[in-house]
Formats: structure tokens, C-alpha cells, sequence
């Protein structure tokens, strides 16, 4: 039977024909919208400071709901926009495209923010300057737009801030926290710390910064080991995320470590909490970790006991990727099961 020719036309733009069954084509690209932005909060004396960040949005009505997306040590906001195969590696791209906002903040000593001295860059600070950022997003101070939800992102000792800044001032709607477990491999991160990093004033990218000498980053060659599973990473996205490190100050991932960590800041989360791990992450889930990293049923009940019941604990382990989840080629199933969360835990509504 023929098909009218308007009927066929309208068919053919939408769908193509394949081996003599009709396929959707593929949807146009969305559009997305991001912008640099810089925040006044309090720096580690008091002092006036400034957090850098970018607002991804999609095209259109901004959402009611924001991501606050808080990157982890010797990182800044480029772990969420890697700038290396985007449709793969970029968060924050990859959310809106799918409808959702996000703010990707440098926290204070790192990326474009402010560098105080690193000495007094203790948590408590880290986490109050992600609180001020709330307070800009909730106020319609970032890109004009008043947010009604803010979740909060972690990864690794970003995890710890969040924790922190979640469980003191109780202003966000959920909670998520990658990269991290409360019982992490200490011979790993030990190794880790004393053969992996160095001083960034002696660092070939990062000794223009200053020299203060208790900010720290990784020795050159030292991520592919530390944060990825080999066998599940592309060695330029390890290359880009090599030539955009940065530095972390040592006192305030030492105080993150215990009192983020350790000490766990999570018992007094009073919103969902989403915790996500790379099932070959070495710092968290390797030798002596104590943790069972192969499932999230095996990962809920051991990590549950460090969170209250309003948390509502949901657990996720991305098959055969390391510690640094968004950056292993199958990075696409954390988020499509992050939005699954948002959805079904946190009540993100998409306009």
C-alpha cells in the first residue's frame, strides 16, 4: 500500500528506513547553556573570598532543582567538564541535555578561585564556603534563577565536605557522595600520599601559583594508578585529566579525612543520601579497605550503620571502573542510575 505523500513526508522526517523497518532517527542535539560565574564567601580568617564556578543549564526554563557539584583533592570543576570527549566524559553537559541544572564550584585553593594560605583551610571552612554557594543559588544570585532544590555532589574528599556542610547546616534536598567509604584502604592511601603527591610549588604546571608549602598534588603519571581501573579507561581522557590537576591544601584533606571520614559527618544527614563507588577503586574498595565493593547490595549494608534512617541510603558501584567514577568509559550508567535517584528520591521535577 502506498503512503500518501504527506503522511510519508512527515514519516520521513522523523524516522528511517532500515532493512524494511521503520527507526526512529536519532533527536536533533539539545542545547545547553553554561556560564562562568564568581561568588563572594569567607575565606579561612574571615576574610573576603571568591568560589569560581560554571552553571550548566539546557535550553529553555531553567529546572527548579540545581546540582552544587563539589570535585574531590588535586581536582577542580574540569573533573565535571572534562575538556576531552564531552558526549563520554562531561557530567555536567550530560545532565543538561538531559534537563538538569548543575553548578560546578573550584573549591577555595583550587581552579579559579581564591588561593588563601592552606594552613587554616581546615574543613569546617571548606564546608561553610559551599553553604555561602547554596545561599547565592537559592537567592537567584547564580544566572538569575532562584532554586527552590539544591543537591549536593561529592567526590572523595569533596564527599567529605559535602558530608560536612550537609550535616551542619541542613539546607540542601539530597545528598550525593561518590568516591568514598567509611572504611578506606589505609595502606592505599598511605602509599598513596607518600609516593603519589608532592609539593605544587615544585610541580611543573602548578609552581606558578606560589609557594606555599602545604598545598599538594600528584607526581606526574601518578592518577592512571591511583583513580582509574586501566582496563575500563581511555588513556587521553587519563592525559586530560593529567593536564588539568591541580593542588589541595594538606590540612584541610587531613581534617576532611577524620572528620568527614572517620568521624562520619554523615550521621547527621537528614535527607536522601546517594553514595557511589567504582567497583576497582583501589583507595576505597581495594586490599584492607574492609568494604565489598562488587554490588550496592553488598555495599548498603556495611555503609548504612554511618547514616541515619531519614538519609533513606541508596548505594550504587559502577562495574569495573577505579575511583574517579565520571571519568571511565562507562561513566553514562552512574548517571543515568543519579537521575533514576533524583527522580524517584529527591523529587526533581523537569519543567
Amino acid at each position: 500500500m502506498r503512503m500518501p505523500l504527506k503522511l510519508a513526508t512527515a514519516v520521513a522526517a522523523c524516522c528511517v528506513l532500515l532493512g524494511g523497518f521503520l527507526v526512529a532517527a536519532p533527536a536533533a542535539a539539545v542545547e545547553i547553556r553554561c556560564t562562568d560565574v564568581d561568588l563572594p564567601v569567607t575565606g579561612p580568617i574571615g576574610e573576603p573570598a571568591t568560589v569560581h564556578g560554571r552553571l550548566c543549564l539546557p535550553d529553555g526554563p531553567a529546572p527548579e532543582a540545581v546540582q552544587l557539584l563539589v570535585h574531590g583533592g588535586t581536582y577542580n570543576s574540569a573533573y565535571w567538564d572534562l575538556p576531552y570527549d564531552p558526549d563520554r566524559y562531561s557530567y555536567q553537559r550530560d545532565m543538561a541535555k538531559h534537563g538538569y541544572a548543575t553548578f560546578a564550584a573550584d573549591q577555595l585553593g583550587s581552579g579559579r578561585s581564591s588561593k588563601p594560605l592552606s594552613l587554616p583551610l581546615l574543613l569546617p571552612v571548606l564546608a561553610r564556603s559551599m553553604h555561602e554557594v547554596i545561599g547565592h543559588l537559592r537567592a537567584g544570585r547564580v544566572g538569575g534563577t532562584p532554586f527552590e532544590k539544591v543537591v549536593i555532589v561529592g567526590h572523595s574528599v569533596g564527599s567529605g565536605i559535602v558530608a560536612a556542610e550537609a550535616s551542619t547546616y541542613q539546607d540542601v534536598d539530597g545528598v550525593i557522595l561518590t568516591g568514598i567509604t567509611h572504611l578506606p584502604s589505609v595502606p592505599a592511601l598511605t602509599l598513596g600520599v607518600l609516593f603519589g603527591l608532592r609539593p605544587a610549588f615544585v610541580d611543573d604546571r602548578l609552581g606558578s601559583l606560589g609557594s606555599d608549602p602545604l598545598y599538594f598534588t600528584t607526581k606526574p603519571g601518578a592518577r592512571a594508578g591511583l583513580f582509574y581501573a586501566a582496563e575500563n579507561a581511555d588513556p587521553r581522557a587519563i592525559e586530560t585529566d593529567e593536564a588539568t590537576k591541580d593542588q589541595v591544601s594538606v590540612p584541610g584533606m587531613g581534617t576532611v579525612a577524620v572528620f568527614g571520614i572517620v568521624l562520619p559527618a554523615t550521621k547527621a544527614i537528614r535527607v536522601p543520601v546517594f553514595q557511589v563507588v567504582g567497583e576497582k577503586d583501589i583507595l576505597f574498595c581495594g586490599l584492607f579497605a574492609l568494604r565489598d565493593c562488587s554490588s550496592a547490595k553488598t555495599l548498603r549494608p556495611a555503609e548504612a550503620p554511618y547514616y541515619r534512617p531519614e538519609a533513606e541510603l541508596s548505594t550504587y558501584v559502577l562495574s569495573g571502573a577505579g575511583h574517579s567514577v565520571a571519568l571511565h568509559r562507562n561513566a553514562s550508567e552512574y548517571r543515568d542510575a543519579t537521575r533514576l535517584w533524583l527522580r524517584d528520591k529527591v523529587g526533581v521535577v523537569l519543567p
